[in-house]
């Protein structure tokens, strides 16, 4: 059942109630990247993960299975991340790399490459002349974000994305995020059905295992819930933030900052 973001109760100050769901089971982390191992930051590749926040997610990997599940690339995640004990599910899941290989090894979208490629050059074309916007390129997605485009410029952001939907509508679909849209091959496959994917290549979905997510974004209310009766969601952000505004949310316990995150980490670590 959807609640306002607002009216979650916080994974910190009610620790103990987490803790009680967590008796006599193991927890399975879930993380996403940005604005929840790192702060949104104005440009994609300044989010660079402290390293306070790296030894944190490097101890929990030490006592469970942990593994980031981000709208970046999966390769730029696993440089970012600088740990090599980590499960990654890169493009919103659609890329899944584990250090053991082997079944947990999978790909989605590989057949829209040159699709992709085509809607790449579509977005560099129009967005160039607009200040401040920037086109991510990633191997299954290509995002247009416009966090630092002037206010009467963003219709034209996305006049472009929706010009490029309306061409490809049954191979394409935007999912939108915190001031970007990322377009994607339309596939049955986001952020929630990578999870319960992993949590059966990983042998985790059983009883003494509780599936844990944490995330920010919008793309992550599939992963809350798709885990929603049967693991613990956590939202990170502020409830007056006018990017989260009066949202409903599938989670279940509220983080405020990142800083927050890392508290909880270091804490489920002990």
């Amino acid at each position: 059942m959807p609640k306002y973001i607002s009216d979650l109760p916080h994974a910190l100050t009610h620790g103990d109630q987490l803790a009680q769901q967590l008796t006599s089971k193991r927890p399975a982390v879930f993380l996403d990247y940005d604005g929840t191992l790192t702060p949104i930051v104005d440009r994609p590749e300044d989010a660079i993960i402290s390293e306070s926040m790296r030894e944190a997610v490097r101890g929990l990997a030490e006592r469970c299975s942990v593994c980031v599940v981000s709208g970046r690339d999966r390769q730029v995640v696993q440089e970012l991340m600088g740990l090599n004990n980590l499960i990654v599910a890169g493009s919103h899941g659609f890329d899944i790399w584990s250090p053991g290989g082997g079944m947990i090894q999978r790909e989605e979208g590989g057949d829209f490459k040159e699709l992709l490629d085509t809607v790449k050059t579509q977005l560099y074309e129009v967005l160039n002349a607009i200040a401040g916007a920037l086109v991510e390129p990633k191997k299954a997605s290509v995002a247009a974000h416009y966090r630092l485009v002037a206010e009467e410029e963003r219709p034209k952001v996305k006049a472009v994305v929706d010009s490029i939907l309306a061409a490809h509508p049954d191979k394409l679909k935007v999912t939108p995020g915190k001031m970007v849209y990322e377009i994607q091959p339309k596939l049955d496959w986001d952020k929630g059905k990578a999870v319960l994917y992993l949590l059966t290549a990983l042998d985790l979905d059983r009883g003494d295992i509780i599936p844990l997510y944490i995330g920010d974004d919008i793309t992550d209310e599939h992963a809350f819930a798709a885990l929603a009766g049967r693991g613990i969601g956590i939202f990170v952000g502020r409830p007056d933030d006018p990017e989260v505004g009066g949202r409903t949310t599938a989670a279940d316990y509220i983080l405020h900052t990142v800083e927050e995150v890392e508290q909880f980490l270091e804490s489920l670590a002990r």
